[in-house]
């Protein structure tokens, strides 16, 4: 299958970084290993659509080597590492469709040429590849064995379309496992977003009044680490339970329109629409700057900022526009309003991605060998357990087991106290 990438001369730049990468991926190593000699997948031809980087790299190579063909196509336009997709087709075989920046036309046309595979399996990040096939290649739909989702975006769409009896085929919720949400949520965005933040900008975040937008395992990882570098950490929630978290955590608790006068970042993580509004930048301070690290770029409403303002300066920084507000206010937007942390910076570390992207090799391997019927489905939790045994053992960690009278007193309600 032909691929599309811009320069296939940058695959030995792009080696270079996939392993790399891969020095910190020990349990995708070991998954890598075990799928050569076992080939789980001999015959599954696999569709992804998904963030361009070397950690994913280091992903297809692991299907690959259990014997799946992969076409993968890019999830997010900026994310993409022009090198890497170049090395996935020199020198790893795989069919790719990403361009660092490309349009949205072309960004569609790119999920369409990797579905041309005709997929038993898919992989998606944030749901448009599953929506594609479900609106415009049913035709192809009929084919699916199974899928999973690694966004907590696209496990909401996911949910919306089993509701209405419109999904056609099973996913799994990669997203929703404990190695993935607690660790690649927490700990990776909450250090990734940052990162993206400090390179776009090189502020100082000490000192500084930060609004986190969401208080999901997303928003926690960020208001602890931004806290830690001395940032005075606001927490804007919808949800009684996370506010109350956020508070008993010492956070400020506010709603936007309150914490619009006081912040000096805004960094929203909700997977929701319109969570920063023109009525929001009405009361931001000279030089705020807007971040986004959800999965959409609709969570900042770049159209009503653009409205408002009567000049626009791009890039007065990589990845960061000024815009020019009546009187005289500047707003800074960060990477248009995609995900900052991987416009601006590379994602999350290659050590989280390991525990999600095992997560996605195994319950691929699972799948083929489950007749589920069209739903969203868990990853099974033994799945999930030994993708932490193994992350533990990587790191020479070890850890109690129960004894056999321990075991019996967990499963008898017959002994007291």
């Amino acid at each position: 299958m032909k691929s599309d990438v811009t320069d296939p001369g940058l695959a030995e730049s792009g080696v270079r970084r996939i392993e790399w990468a891969d020095r910190s991926m020990p349990v995708l190593r070991r998954i890598r290993e075990r799928f050569a000699a076992d080939r789980p997948l001999d015959g599954m031809k696999v569709a992804a659509c998904m963030h361009v980087t070397t950690e994913t790299a280091n992903l297809i190579r692991a299907l690959q080597a259990g014997g799946a063909e992969v076409a993968l196509a890019a999830s997010n336009p900026l994310s993409t590492q022009d090198d890497t997709a170049a090395a996935l087709v020199e020198e790893y075989g795989a069919a790719v469709f990403a361009r660092q920046g490309v349009d949205r036309d072309g960004y569609y046309r790119h999920i369409h040429q990797a579905l041309s595979i005709g997929p038993d399996l898919v992989l998606d990040d944030g749901c448009d590849l599953v929506n594609s096939l479900h609106t415009e290649r049913l035709d192809l739909a009929a084919g699916v064995r199974g899928g999973c989702e690694e966004t907590t975006t696209g496990v909401i769409r996911l949910h919306q379309m089993a509701r209405e009896d419109a999904l056609r085929f099973p996913m799994v919720a990669v997203n929703d496992t404990d190695t993935k949400h607690m660790f690649d949520n927490r700990y990776g965005t909450g250090q990734s977003t940052l990162d993206g933040i400090i390179r776009a900008t090189n502020t100082l975040l000490a000192g500084k009044t930060i609004v986190i937008a969401g208080f999901g395992y997303c928003g926690r990882g960020l208001a602890e680490r931004a806290r830690g570098m001395g940032g005075r950490v606001v927490v804007t929630e919808i949800d009684p339970v996370k506010a109350l978290d956020a508070a008993l955590q010492g956070f400020r608790v506010q709603p936007m329109s309150q914490a619009a006068e006081d912040g000096d970042v805004f960094i929203t993580v909700t997977g929701n629409t319109d969570v920063i509004r023109a009525e929001h930048f009405a009361r931001m301070k000279d030089g705020a700057i807007l971040a986004n690290s959800g999965h959409f770029d609709v969570e900042v409403d770049v159209r009503a900022l653009a409205d408002l303002a009567v000049e626009v300066r791009h890039e007065v920084r990589p990845q960061a526009d000024e815009y020019v507000l009546a009187d005289g206010r500047r707003l800074v937007l960060l990477a248009e309003g995609r995900l900052v942390n991987l416009a601006a910076a590379e994602g999350h570390p290659a050590a989280v991605m390991d525990m999600s992207f095992a997560d996605q090799a195994l319950t691929c391997e699972w799948l083929v060998t489950q007749d589920l019927a069209p739903g969203v489905y868990e990853v099974p939790e033994a799945i999930d357990t030994e993708v932490a045994r193994l992350k533990l053992i990587s790191m020479d960690i070890e850890i109690d087991a129960l004894t056999p009278d321990q075991e019996v007193y967990l499963s008898s309600w017959r002994r007291g106290s």
